[in-house]
């Protein structure tokens, strides 16, 4: 899992604590290698189909556009050289994934050859950003890295007093402004930063730190960590617009939709809270601590939790819908795609479910565990997994 916006778990929350708070398996490839099965199309992706930000959008929602099959089929994988615990990325015909062996790496979404790769000076678990041709992305030496999306070049760099371990979120300011990157930090703080030049225009203190990816709509960045404060933190000029408390320490991103935030906490608690009045709206109790991120659309809200499942809850009260056991915990955060739901879990499995009722339409094993979440693009699936290896499904 990833100790960011949508995983980590183990790592978080021992952080958050000490702070006071069936198929066959594909055969292996060597590192730094791309595979693409024998017969495997290799279709172009078409403009319109990305996904260039951890979970789809800046709201974070978590929906993706167009159908899934029932039936992933293995298309091509990459091996990097450590486990992937970062989220990847779309846009423009090539997939951008970070790695544990310190690289942040730019793939060919059709083949998966490697297009390039840049070296940080440690983990790479955050999910990297995709906007204005350039990559956005965290690393565990504490820097927020912006490289060139077609060449790897790096354009500037901004040192935090910590690790990063959730996504970064970009944001339109009205008044011609450039856009602003903001970025949470192990370091406490929220950074909003100028696109263009990397300067720092804010800063946002925090209690404690900030695991995940700040959620953007409506002039706002929310998001949590292991202070246990839904921050509500305006993206103009980094002041707080209000706080509310979440009742535990939060391990993952949240999910607008609506005029309302939709999170889960570490004491077994799911939430939806106004964000007008700061109000909890409902609260739906999970057994487990929710690591994974929500996706939200139409009626429903669909998350992954620790007891295994993946649930389905009714986006107006709270009530359950139906959930589905895998077997394993569910750090990943699932992908809504019409009619269908992708999830991942720890079981090593890539599961294609019914968003009617849940009900398992197929599924795909790689043999590793999956905290990393998939991204969801042109009818493909891509994800890493534990075993160091991005893996991208299709029809």
């Amino acid at each position: 899992m990833n100790a960011s916006c949508h995983r980590r778990g183990t790592l978080a929350a021992l952080a958050c604590l000490v702070a006071g708070a069936a198929c066959d398996r594909p055969p292996a490839v060597p590192a730094g290698s791309a595979r693409a099965p024998d017969g495997a199309g290799r279709p172009g992706l078409e403009a319109s189909d990305e996904w260039p930000i951890y979970r789809g959008d800046p709201a974070l929602t978590g929906v993706a556009q167009g159908t899934v099959p029932d039936a992933p089929r293995l298309l091509w994988t990459f091996k990097t050289g450590r486990p992937v615990k970062s989220s990847p990325v779309v846009g423009g015909g090539r997939v951008y994934i970070g790695s544990d062996d310190g690289h942040v790496y730019a793939l060919d979404a059709a083949t998966g050859r490697k297009a390039w790769a840049f070296k940080t000076e440690d983990a790479v678990e955050a999910p990297p950003l995709l906007a204005g041709g350039a990559v956005y992305v965290g690393s565990d030496d504490g820097h927020l890295y912006a490289l060139d999306a077609a060449t790897g070049a790096l354009r500037w760099k901004h040192k935090t007093g910590d690790r990063i371990l959730g996504s970064a979120n970009a944001a339109p300011v009205a008044g011609g402004a450039p856009d602003r990157i903001v970025v949470g930090s192990y370091d406490f703080k929220l950074y909003g930063l100028e696109a263009v030049s990397g300067r720092v225009l804010w800063t946002y203190e925090t209690g404690n730190y900030i695991n995940g990816a700040p959620a953007v709509a409506g002039g706002v960045a929310v998001f949590g960590g292991c202070d246990a404060i839904l921050h509500v933190v305006s993206l103009a000029d980094g002041t707080r617009v209000r706080g509310v408390e979440a009742g535990a320490y939060v391990a993952a991103s949240a999910a607008l939709a609506g005029g309302r935030a939709f999170v889960g906490n570490y004491e077994n608690t799911f939430l939806c809270i106004d964000l007008g009045t700061g109000a909890v709206a409902w609260r739906a109790g999970g057994g487990f601590p929710f690591f994974s991120a929500p996706a939200v659309s139409g009626d429903r809200v669909v998350v992954g939790a620790r007891d295994k499942r993946v649930h389905c809850l009714a986006r107006a009260d709270g009530r359950r819908i139906w959930d589905f056991k895998t077997r394993g915990q569910v750090d990943s955060s699932p992908v809504i795609c019409g009619d269908r739901v992708v999830a991942a879990s720890e079981d090593g499995r890539v599961y294609i479910l019914s968003l009617a009722d849940g009900k398992e339409l197929g599924s795909y094993e790689v043999g590793q565990g999956m905290t990393g979440s998939p991204a969801v693009a042109g009818g493909r699936i891509y994800i890493g997994a534990e075993d160091g290896v991005v893996y991208c499904f299709g029809p």
